[in-house]
């Protein structure tokens, strides 16, 4: 009798801290950072994970081509202005827009600035709701950058990730 108590409570034991271990938040891979700047007048901030290379095909792999893509990893990332800024020829109005990107294989990107910035990922982005779309170019890097950075240039801003560089140019 005592055996089969010691078992019933080395399962309840079990059940219990199974429980409370998948209740606990697992620690992000990809750490959230924010880069801010000013431009023309502007405080511009984006927002969003910083994921990392680690041996994986990025462009084509893990970021497939013709797909928008949350440029960045987690939540999609953000980009915030307070002041109406020409993005490309194209005006981008004040305020705080999710941020993605088109990758293409042979071809310019696409940045799109779409009406909802708290979006998971890009899992229910609506085209519908874009701001505007702009074709961005890419260069390559001269060194691989292992972590996902964007930075903020007296021409416009970057992501820089694995080998490649994306620009968006502001005016």
């Amino acid at each position: 009798m005592k055996k089969i108590k010691n078992v019933i409570l080395l399962l309840a034991a079990v059940i219990i801290s199974s429980s409370v271990y998948s209740q606990t938040p697992k620690p992000r891979v990809s750490l959230p950072d924010s880069v801010t700047g000013r431009f023309s007048g502007a405080t511009i901030t984006i927002h969003y994970s910083r994921p990392s290379v680690r041996g994986r095909t990025i462009w084509g792999g893990l970021v497939p081509y013709d797909k928008v893509w949350r440029a960045g990893a987690n939540e999609a990332t953000t980009f915030e202005t307070d002041k109406d800024l020409k993005i490309g020829k194209k005006l981008l109005p004040a305020g705080k827009y999710g941020f993605f990107l088109v990758p293409k294989e042979n071809a310019q990107w696409i940045a799109v600035f779409n009406k909802v910035p708290k979006q998971w990922g890009a899992f229910k982005y609506d085209e519908t709701q874009d701001q505007l779309r702009v074709n961005v170019n890419t260069a390559p890097l001269q060194n691989a950058q292992e972590i996902l950075i964007y930075k903020i240039t007296a021409k416009g801003f970057s992501l820089d990730w694995d080998k490649l560089s994306v620009f968006i140019p502001i005016h």
